[in-house]
């Protein structure tokens, strides 16, 4: 038995054990890099192969357990086994030393994109790395879609949710409603057919209305909070949600910027969800930042504090898993909608759609690491900047 789960089974969690719980996350917040799945990926190493403080199987039910919650999926696997291993306090030791040394990291570019992105050099970088992010996401929904739509029924939902999204319909309405129609479909099965897909439209009464309002903190606050609070998938859904409400209703972001965020999001260690510290940063300085990443991470310490005991059941739930299978469509749909939007703004000329072509090739054919692509995408830009004429 390692250190910590012998702490663990004494009481109290040891200092030393959450010591060593701050000095893993620290790490991997400061240097995973690749996304949720290789977040995922190097914390299953790290717990499960060298340090054996979970075993594999107890690791796949928390990771099926964040797959059942809303909000980010590796920052909830570092929240669920920091509170496996040393209770309350290692959930929050955990949670905090994942996302903080990322958030920093983004503030700090954040910070300079604001002082200098009038630049040439700035504008340069950002020309040539926009097209890979948009490749990058692109590979992201080509593996999410193989996995998402694996029935006829979740195709059709998916053509009718990517047909809602393009409509702007409201994002929770597609997430919820598919879920809701799946559950309705494991219902009906087997009793001559499927009549749940009115789930849909009669959700549109949640839907809000296009009214700009002016900028507040507290406004701020609230928005990411409640992403937060129900965003499921992987960080991309996060764009379909920003695009919605904080480019299309309150017309805070421009979509340009929005596509700044997610290249920022996408050259930074850390949860893809610091995006949201960037976003902050650009609209109310320092304190925006700080109420941003609090509204959006909250969520995600009180999910897994109160999904961490239900873990055994959550998994064996044959509804649960149905409302998993349309969300996951719904996400999908929205992810497919908003990089349409996002790829008319960084594709512009021939140039960045070779950028992008090439990426999307080393992406899907030759499994190019992301980061390098968008390295690449960097040094291309910054070569380019003086001739771009802007």
């Amino acid at each position: 038995m390692s250190e910590i789960s012998q702490a663990q089974s004494d009481g109290a969690p040891h200092s030393e054990s959450l010591r060593e719980i701050a000095t893993l996350f620290l790490r991997l917040g400061t240097t995973a890099m690749g996304g949720p799945a290789a977040h995922i990926a190097m914390m299953d190493d790290e717990v499960v192969r060298r340090r054996q403080w979970l075993s594999r199987e107890q690791f796949l039910d928390m990771l099926g357990a964040t797959n059942l919650i809303p909000g980010p999926n590796s920052t909830e696997m570092a929240i669920h086994i920091g509170h496996q291993q040393a209770g309350f306090a290692g959930l929050i030791v955990a949670g905090a030393c994942f996302i903080v040394p990322a958030a920093l990291i983004v503030l700090a570019i954040a910070w300079a994109y604001v002082r200098f992105g009038a630049m040439p050099a700035a504008h340069g970088l950002l020309y040539g790395v926009k097209p890979v992010i948009i490749a990058v996401v692109l590979q992201a929904l080509w593996g999410l879609g193989k996995a998402a739509i694996r029935s006829r029924i979740l195709g059709v939902l998916a053509a009718v949710s990517l047909v809602a999204a393009m409509l702007q319909v409201n994002d929770l309405v597609v997430l919820l409603g598919g879920g809701l129609v799946m559950i309705a479909a494991k219902a009906a099965m087997g009793e001559g057919g499927i009549r749940a897909s009115i789930a849909i439209p009669s959700l549109a009464a949640i839907s809000t209305g296009a009214v700009a309002v002016p900028f507040s903190l507290t406004t701020l606050f609230l928005f990411f909070l409640k992403v937060g609070s129900i965003l499921f998938g992987s960080g991309y859904v996060l764009l379909a949600f920003i695009r919605t409400d904080l480019v299309e209703r309150l017309h805070w972001l421009t979509n340009a910027q929005l596509l700044d965020a997610v290249a920022v999001g996408q050259i930074t260690p850390g949860p893809v969800f610091t995006t949201a510290t960037f976003i902050g940063y650009l609209l109310g300085g320092l304190p925006g930042a700080i109420v941003a990443t609090l509204g959006i991470f909250l969520p995600s310490f009180v999910f897994v504090a109160l999904s961490g005991p239900l873990i055994p059941h959550i998994r064996r739930s044959p509804l649960a898993s149905a409302f998993l299978d349309g969300v996951n469509v719904g996400a999908w749909a929205l992810m497919v909608a908003v990089t349409y939007y996002l790829g008319r703004d960084a594709i512009i000329d021939w140039i960045t759609m070779v950028l992008a072509a090439i990426s999307a090739v080393a992406l899907l054919r030759y499994r190019v690491n992301s980061t390098w692509l968008v390295l690449g995408g960097a040094v291309v830009g910054l070569a380019l900047g003086p001739w771009l004429g802007r």
